[in-house]
């Protein structure tokens, strides 16, 4: 825990901002822990709420697709959805009643987005809007007082609770979730919170009257304001932001609502860039390699699909200093704490696999679970770990609501359209060759041209010269070799003349 509460106390946000893009950087410690990215182009949905229209409902999946204006349709489940009901007068959350019942093609539908699009995924969609402020969460549809469980100490959570019943008035419809920001809050904070969102509310339901469907209607915060909103709290140093418009807009929110964070905003006017600072643009490059390098000399390799993520631990260089059992606890332990750290840095959601070196003993076993436990505890996302698989597999989720890094930076590689391999010189010339035979019995011609790529061709010319000499006797046509430089490994033609 003192190890912990030292990283956590030197704590600073970097926030860089450029005409197009604006990227926030969390430091704990010296070391980055996450990396949060907004461009103009693509700004994330999570949060934003709509004016949807239902263009189709699927009874089997009991889910709609709504069209919220965006390129693919979005996804409403009705686990996700309400209906006034008049046994209780109120909204409730159906997790078994029949989706016609809920909508019907054509509705139009207020919704709020769960999960940005990810992949071939169109967004996740929500009819239970919430909307956050520094301390609380307003739920329109939802009831009573919720606090925050990072907020552990149980006379803190009976306050706030005391302070909310307080403040809330009998006729305001909704509920609140009280944010872990708000941990030694006044209670006068908690009421301005109470009163902002109520008024946000209003405007927004009024602007969904108005608003045609299929287009936003409430945006949240942008990415420079936003961190201040959710991660600025007395653990948190210093904020530099390297944009003076974007430090007067970040200073003029903290005014408002956080008056007591203002000296640590800080406008950074140095030569240097921002983010060289704290190493950040070289471990954002790190964060997109599959392979992690240990202190020790082991390593991770970190492969994401659209299924999963699996993370296999290997001993690499480090061979210990007493026997193979602590050499291999030594190398999982330290494994461990580098995994909580790369789910967050490379934010990586969904179903996760880690393969660990096997561990004999059972103590050690456990205190390695025990140490990625504990450091996913820093985490902003909800994480779960199941026990370890009859194969000595850790299964784990943690949640995903937006693009990981590598899919927000990356894009598919067009050589091997997103395989992660190309074919070997030696696959392509044995394409090559039964493309010459099939040419040869299909068409009449007075000699071949091969073009490829320069390893193929010296391939070619080397190591399958005598195949390639028993081609031409065999067509009884010359065949030549061109090297094309703009063609990949994989890529060739071949022109009859």
């Amino acid at each position: 825990m003192d190890a912990q509460t030292r990283v956590v106390m030197t704590a600073e946000i970097l926030v860089n901002v450029t005409p197009r893009e604006s990227r926030a950087a969390v430091v704990e410690n010296g070391v980055l822990q996450e990396v949060f990215i907004e461009r103009a182009s693509r700004r994330g949905l999570t949060g934003n709420i709509y004016k949807g229209k239902v263009s189709r409902v699927l009874p089997g999946m009991q889910a709609a697709f709504i069209d919220i204006g965006l390129e693919r349709t979005a996804f409403l489940h009705a686990s996700d959805m309400m209906r006034q009901t008049a046994e209780t007068e109120g909204l409730e959350t159906l997790d078994d009643v029949n989706i016609r019942g809920l909508v019907a093609e054509g509705d139009e539908v207020l919704v709020q987005v769960l999960k940005d699009p990810l992949g071939t995924k169109g967004a996740r969609l929500t009819t239970f809007i919430s909307i956050p402020s520094r301390y609380l969460v307003y739920m329109p549809a939802g009831r009573g007082t919720g606090v925050s469980a990072r907020i552990e100490a149980d006379e803190e959570r009976r306050r706030l609770r005391e302070a909310m019943t307080l403040h809330a008035l009998k006729e305001e419809p909704g509920g609140y979730i009280v944010r872990t920001a708000a941990d030694g809050a006044a209670p006068e904070a908690l009421r301005a919170d109470m009163l902002f969102l109520k008024r946000l509310w209003d405007a927004v339901r009024e602007k969904g009257l108005a608003t045609p469907a299929g287009n936003l209607v409430h945006e949240d915060l942008p990415l420079p304001v936003r961190v201040l909103r959710d991660l600025l709290n007395g653990t948190v140093e210093r904020v530099y932001v390297d944009s003076p418009a974007a430090h007067e807009r970040m200073l003029e929110f903290a005014r408002h609502f956080m008056p007591e964070c203002t000296a640590k905003i800080e406008l950074y006017s140095q030569p240097r860039p921002l983010f060289d600072l704290r190493n950040i643009e070289e471990e954002i490059e790190k964060a997109l390699d599959c392979k992690v390098q240990l202190k020790s000399g082991g390593y991770l390799i970190i492969d994401q699909t659209e299924a999963m993520t699996t993370i296999d631990v290997n001993t690499g260089a480090y061979v210990g200093h007493r026997n193979l059992e602590e050499t291999i606890f030594r190398t999982n332990l330290e494994a461990a704490l580098a995994i909580g750290r790369q789910l967050r840095l490379r934010n990586l959601g969904g179903i996760i696999i880690i393969d660990f070196i096997d561990m004999e003993e059972e103590e050690h076993r456990r205190q390695v679970i025990n140490a990625l436990e504990k450091y996913l505890e820093a985490d902003h996302a909800k994480t779960h770990i199941s026990s370890v698989s009859p194969l000595g597999l850790v299964e784990m989720t943690r949640k995903r609501t937006r693009e990981s890094l590598e899919h927000l930076l990356c894009g598919p590689c067009p050589t091997c359209q997103s395989r992660g391999f190309v074919k070997t010189p030696e696959t392509v010339c044995y394409s090559i060759f039964r493309e010459i035979l099939r040419q040869h019995r299909q068409f009449e011609f007075k000699q071949l041209m091969v073009l490829a790529h320069q390893d193929v061709i010296e391939m070619l010319l080397d190591e399958e010269s005598a195949a390639l000499v028993e081609l031409e006797v065999l067509t009884g046509k010359p065949i030549r070799l061109q090297t094309e430089a703009l063609y990949t490994v994989d890529q060739f033609d071949v022109v009859l003349m």
